[in-house]
């Protein structure tokens, strides 16, 4: 088969699109054919060594697919020759990945796609969307009825966490460009404000009279010390980006409010914890309520470059889609 793998830690040109071996799954495992995969931060981090795990090389890169059933073991029950399903969790804890025409799943992993929805659109939610689920409700603990601060709420991840944020019945205040309030705006927002605009902690604070019960930061700026003068008693701060960043933290007004602060990495999730997301997801998939703002398609063989435009921070957000389809034969 064809892939994208990496034969040592390093560079987005240390990426290789070449033949491997078809990989044989286990008993407890499903092989999927490959219609699309994406490129995450997550992706580079592993491949550049910065986020240590298991790397077994040759290491075919790559998080999440969308895919078709080629064949399930006798140990994953539910799964049957033509299923198409989805997966946001390989490529990592020695796991190889899913930038390949074919991938081996662990079948308590993998999730059968809602009926019309297509490849392209849901690989490029599943994974930020996931992402959001673990840190609105198991390490956020959102509640009906709170308000929920999402900064950076028109990328990837922002985006999901508004819809998520307000399908749970959340009041959500988003920061965002001015360019991108009124999208903010349109996922269910009740309050979008530009983060450049100079008296953005004056308009946040008139948001929220009452405080934040939840803070999220996708920038990975993590203004701590602005977030915790937002918080109400008991409010939350989860940590979800920002891998170099090294924020003040305000010790004292973070403990007299019993305000606590959590930070997680989707690549620790349990396979319980992802199960229960992709419940979420698949709902939202199907509703029609979770859907990428802008997505390019381009083949595999893309997977250096897509990942080199990532780390330059060339895509703004949009999500890019590789399809081994595109490949021609024999490329």
């Amino acid at each position: 088969m064809r892939a994208a793998f990496i034969e040592a830690l390093g560079p987005p040109e240390n990426i290789r699109y070449g033949e491997l071996p078809s990989p044989v799954p286990g008993p407890t495992d499903v092989l999927v054919d490959t219609l699309a995969t994406t490129v995450n931060p997550v992706d580079t981090f592993v491949r550049s060594g910065l986020f240590p795990t298991p790397v077994p090389f040759p290491f075919v890169i790559g998080r999440d697919l969308v895919g078709t059933v080629a064949a399930a073991g006798p140990g994953a029950p539910g799964f049957a020759a033509g299923d198409r399903v989805w997966t946001n969790s390989l490529g990592h804890g020695g796991r190889q990945g899913a930038a390949a025409g074919r991938a081996v799943v662990p079948a308590d992993r993998l999730y059968h796609l809602p009926a019309g929805v297509r490849a392209e659109d849901a690989v490029a939610v599943v994974h930020p969307a996931a992402t959001a689920h673990l840190g609105l409700f198991a390490h956020g603990r959102l509640r009906a009825g709170e308000t929920v601060l999402v900064a950076g709420a028109a990328g990837n991840v922002g985006a999901a966490l508004v819809t998520l944020a307000v399908d749970a019945g959340a009041r959500v205040v988003a920061t965002a460009a001015a360019r991108d309030l009124d999208h903010c705006r349109s996922l269910g927002a009740a309050v979008a404000l530009d983060y450049r605009d100079p008296d953005l902690a004056g308009r946040l604070a008139a948001a929220c009279p009452a405080g934040v019960d939840l803070h999220l930061d996708t920038s990975g700026a993590n203004d701590l010390e602005a977030a915790v003068e937002l918080l109400a008693p008991r409010g939350r701060i989860v940590l979800l980006a920002g891998a170099r960043s090294r924020p003040v933290l305000p010790v004292g007004p973070l403990y007299m409010k019993d305000c606590s602060i959590a930070g997680f990495v989707i690549s620790h999730a349990t396979s319980t914890e992802l199960a229960g997301a992709a419940t979420t997801v698949n709902r939202l998939l199907a509703d029609g309520r979770l859907r990428p703002r802008s997505v390019e398609t381009l083949p595999l063989s893309a997977a250096a470059e897509v990942h080199g435009r990532m780390e330059r921070g060339e895509l703004h957000g949009r999500r890019m889609v590789l399809c081994p389809a595109l490949d021609p034969p024999g490329t």
